[in-house]
């Protein structure tokens, strides 16, 4: 397999690149970040001139019909730049809508940049269980009324539609029976009550009291949003995991430059051989992060669903554990200055620690893997 970028991808790389080094540099970021929007609609702008908002999106809804690949560079330099504005949870959202069909218009919105968008699909009860929902959708003039409580919904309050997991039918913990829904973010009994997360990223806990949508506002058939959801969930996975590639990227990059210009003993730190063995497994660790996301990224698409549960759930498993060997090493090498909010180490090893608790954590993602068939014959 070629695991070269190709020229297309190298592109989107560079012009991102230069985007962040230049206009978004650790400074800028704090002032986004501190501000009351949380975000910067100057950013975002720039993100859509560059053709990243376009990137996922099919070339008939005006896109350049990415594909999870071409997304795994795009992520990895977000990663690397700490970017904080939606973009994650709109191309997450756009896989939904990618999944179901029939969303033309609203794709070609998203790829404009005019279409913000997020997912609510994770209840306080669940944990890491995406089926258990305890939100309802029942019948009624026409179209549904939707009744329930979303949890850290990623940028809730920036968006401008919600995609909304609910119960039609059957039990709480069914996966069948699960509908899903897109729901305009200020349709009438619609609360969003945002917060900002450790890692300087924003959320929001939305409610829904009797919030009523139209028929057309089903994605996909009633009850049958299951296999959407695990897949398009499934995508968002592999994206996170690119994401931390960058970030873990960038923490080695900037222990290795502190470990060269911190100095004891009138020598630099990084010459005593201790330090020079644990960089060179933090590098390790990081590199054999960055093949399976590389992996994930390549199996998320395809046709066989076990096959792309069983590499995504491994990818995030084996992420998940190196990003934790990685952030502890970089903070405790930067000695007491790897907590403190004047370096990026310490923004990175923040959200690194959410990205592996998000869309399920890496104990999650070990039994999911160990559950999927054939696991336990091949054992």
């Amino acid at each position: 397999m070629d695991f070269n970028y190709t020229p297309e991808q190298e592109q989107f790389r560079d012009a991102l690149r230069r985007f962040i080094d230049k206009d978004y540099d650790f400074e800028h970021r704090k002032k986004i970040v501190y501000s009351d929007a949380g975000v910067s609609d100057a950013a975002w702008n720039t993100l859509v001139e560059l053709g990243m908002t376009a990137l996922p999106v099919p070339e008939e809804q005006g896109g350049f019909n990415g594909n999870a690949v071409d997304m795994l560079v795009v992520m990895q330099e977000l990663g690397r730049g700490l970017v904080v504005e939606p973009y994650f949870a709109t191309a997450f959202g756009a896989e939904f809508l990618k999944c179901a069909g029939g969303q033309e218009a609203l794709l070609e919105q998203v790829a404009t940049g005019e279409l913000k968008l997020a997912a609510a699909i994770h209840e306080r009860q669940a944990r890491h269980d995406l089926f258990d929902v305890a939100t309802t959708a029942r019948q009624a003039d026409g179209g549904y009324v939707i009744n329930g409580t979303k949890t850290v919904v990623l940028h809730g309050a920036q968006a401008g539609k919600l995609i909304v997991s609910a119960r039609s039918s059957g039990n709480q913990r069914d996966t069948g029976g699960i509908s899903l829904f897109l729901v305009p973010a200020d349709a009438g009994g619609v609360a969003v009550k945002e917060y900002r997360t450790i890692d300087s990223q924003r959320a929001a806990d939305i409610t829904f009291t009797n919030v009523h949508v139209p028929a057309s506002a089903l994605l996909g058939a009633e009850g049958a949003g299951w296999d959407i959801l695990d897949a398009a969930a499934d995508y968002g996975v592999a994206l996170l995991c690119a994401e931390a590639i960058g970030a873990m990227d960038a923490l080695n990059a900037a222990t290795l430059e502190y470990l060269k210009t911190r100095q004891q003993f009138g020598v630099p730190i990084g010459k005593f051989q201790s330090l020079q063995h644990r960089m060179a497994e933090m590098f390790m660790q990081t590199e054999q992060a960055r093949s399976m996301a590389t992996l994930a990224a390549v199996k998320v698409s395809g046709d066989d669903a076990a096959e792309r549960r069983r590499t995504v759930s491994a990818a995030k498993a084996r992420i998940g554990q190196a990003l934790k060997y990685v952030g502890q090493q970089a903070v405790q090498l930067h000695g007491g200055m790897g907590v403190t909010n004047e370096l990026p180490a310490a923004h990175h090893f923040k959200r690194l620690t959410m990205i592996e608790v998000t869309l399920g954590d890496t104990d999650y993602h070990l039994a999911r893997f160990a559950a999927q068939p054939g696991f336990r014959e091949a054992a």
